[in-house]
């Protein structure tokens, strides 16, 4: 196959700005990938979009290295020829735009239950970092648009006002009627995570994302085995290589769940290992986007929609843009549908 691309650098606008324990997300810098097949002049969009601080290919020549693997790409001509692995975002970028390419007229990346209009997909309502009393009026908006799992992003907050939060939800709502996720990004403290879950336990919560740093298996394999809350891995699978690696991790750490970002850890393709090795670990897995535009967020949906998985996706950021592009993609009373 013969080759040629372009690149369009698009910047997304936050409707207002997304805190996290990490950052505060204002804009969000996205690469389109227009690629083209010369033989038979069919031509795809794909997405590369390193998420600034949490990346490991976020680097200031970005840009740059991003042309000269499309270069080398259309030179070679076989995704699985290149080495990507410092680059999960790139490898994100050509699967997506490969997919797309090859898409039908209605934009079927993969022709499922979903795609086809017959089934939908479940997602959680996310609630961002804010002051306590904005989180809970954000989680009471979530539940009345019909959203049943809302995750938190908590870890940066004073921890106290935190579980006020939560208490007064949890008052509110049952469990058996609201589902309660959690994601920390990493901001426990070690030697303070193992009583802080503890205390998080009477809100009957479902999971909680990375409670502390990655890198840190002895902390979070002895988390995994105390705590009464299951924990799901996020940023300890971003640089870890699947293949060297993935089955020790888990073997090791016992997680719960694993959560999949693509464009994080090295595309669709490196999610598929990851998820076969889950599998044979008897653990759990879900997906989210990570702030990409439209066009990842896509492909990570219909990517999804091939795997016969019951729990709720991480799924429902494309309406957090002003000028996100089109889609169709639609969230409706906590469920995603493909709209043709």
């Amino acid at each position: 196959m013969v080759y040629t691309f372009n690149i369009e650098k698009y910047e997304l606008e936050f409707i207002k700005p997304a805190k996290t324990s990490r950052n505060t997300f204002k804009s969000r810098k996205v690469y389109f990938i227009h690629l083209k097949e010369l033989d038979s002049g069919k031509s795809g969009l794909g997405e590369a979009a390193p998420l600034s601080l949490l990346s490991i290919d976020d680097v200031a020549d970005y840009e740059q290295i991003l042309d000269s693997k499309l270069e080398d790409f259309c030179s070679i001509g076989s995704l699985q020829d290149m080495d990507l692995g410092d680059y999960p975002s790139i490898r994100f970028g050509i699967e997506t735009a490969l997919l797309d390419l090859e898409a039908d007229k209605d934009g079927r990346l993969y022709s499922t239950p979903f795609t086809l209009g017959e089934s939908t997909i479940p997602v959680n309502g996310l609630v961002w970092m804010d002051n306590a009393e904005t989180m809970y009026d954000q989680a009471l908006k979530k539940i009345a648009l019909g959203f049943s799992v809302i995750k938190f992003k908590v870890g940066a907050l004073d921890f106290d006002d935190e579980c006020r939060m939560l208490e007064r939800i949890r008052k509110e709502f049952i469990a058996s009627k609201i589902t309660l996720r959690l994601d920390a990004n990493g901001g426990f403290k070690p030697d303070e995570a193992a009583e802080q879950l503890k205390e998080l336990k009477r809100f009957e919560i479902h999971s909680i994302e990375q409670p502390v740093k990655p890198k840190l298996w002895d902390d979070m394999a002895r988390l995994c085995k105390e705590s009464q809350i299951d924990i799901a891995l996020d940023e300890e699978l971003i640089g870890l290589d699947v293949y060297q690696e993935g089955l020790k991790l888990l073997k090791y750490i016992k997680p719960k769940y694993l959560i999949l970002k693509p464009n994080l850890i090295g595309g669709l393709s490196i999610a598929d290992r990851w998820i076969s090795l889950a599998h044979k670990n008897e653990t759990e897995w879900w997906a989210t986007s990570a702030l990409e535009s439209n066009v990842g967020l896509n492909a990570i949906s219909q990517w999804v929609s091939q795997y016969s998985n019951t729990l709720h996706q991480g799924l429902g950021t494309g309406a957090l843009f002003t000028n996100n592009t089109n889609s169709k993609l639609h969230i409706q009373n906590g469920k995603m549908s493909f709209v043709v």
